[in-house]
């Protein structure tokens, strides 16, 4: 008897196991799952390719293809109005019959502004008449501002005095002497060795030229301000020029 009341909760216990694992549903891993799906995305992309139709569009004309009118406004200090009313004409002709474009002074905004139109044929023109403007506007004379709408290979370049060494009073003063020299004579004698144009406006100093060429005037200006003597700085520039003339 009581080895048939010991056998029965065996058999009860190996009844419940077999109940656990039909109930047991079996969860398969992440790393399965992401392969699975790996394989069929490789499957669907092996599939051939859906026929489309290829979308046809009319040609464009050539005004939507220029797009909108575009406008540049040059500000215009107050002591420059007064050159600008007397050069006007020799401003106005190059911008309107040269490149084409249109030309105003607005006097409520005190702005010059250019515009093209039908007829401006290069888009580059636009910024060239910019840069032609604002070179007059910062003081170069109109026959050398011209040289930017006829070259393509000169540029505009401002620094002030103070960026290159932190002056105040007499030795600002000092420093801007020295850049100009006597009556004008070191001014001068960089713009002629290094083919440059150099406006000295207060602390401001405006360069116009080639790259290489304005290259060498900053240096030689910079050394200026920070305390050269002109006769070095002189030699200095004559030996770069001379080293860049025989390179070319």
């Amino acid at each position: 008897m009581d080895t048939d009341k010991n056998t029965t909760p065996d058999a009860g216990a190996t009844m419940e196991t077999k109940d656990d694992t039909e109930s047991f549903t079996k969860v398969k891993s992440r790393k399965t799952q992401k392969r699975k799906r790996e394989q069929d995305g490789v499957d669907m992309d092996t599939e051939g390719p859906v026929a489309s139709k290829r979308p046809q569009f009319p040609p464009i004309s050539s005004d939507k293809l220029r797009g909108p009118d575009e406008m540049r406004k040059i500000a215009v200090p107050a002591h420059r109005y007064t050159p600008l009313k007397e050069n006007w004409l020799k401003i106005f002709t190059p911008i309107v019959e040269n490149l084409q474009l249109q030309v105003r002074f607005n006097l409520k905004t005190r702005n010059v502004e250019i515009k093209t139109c039908k007829e401006t044929q290069d888009i580059g023109s636009l910024t060239k008449a910019s840069d032609f403007v604002k070179a007059f506007v910062l003081g170069f004379q109109v026959e050398d501002a011209l040289a930017l709408i006829r070259l393509d290979e000169l540029f505009l370049e401002s620094f002030d005095v103070t960026d290159v060494k932190p002056l105040k009073g007499d030795h600002l003063s000092r420093a801007i002497g020295r850049i100009a020299g006597k009556g004008g004579k070191t001014k001068f004698t960089i713009e002629n060795v290094t083919k440059t144009r150099i406006v000295l406006a207060e602390t401001k100093v405006h360069i116009l030229g080639s790259f290489q060429n304005i290259k060498m005037a900053r240096t030689a200006i910079c050394n200026l301000i920070l305390g050269s003597p002109p006769s070095k700085v002189y030699g200095n520039i004559r030996v770069v020029a001379s080293r860049t003339a025989e390179r070319f």
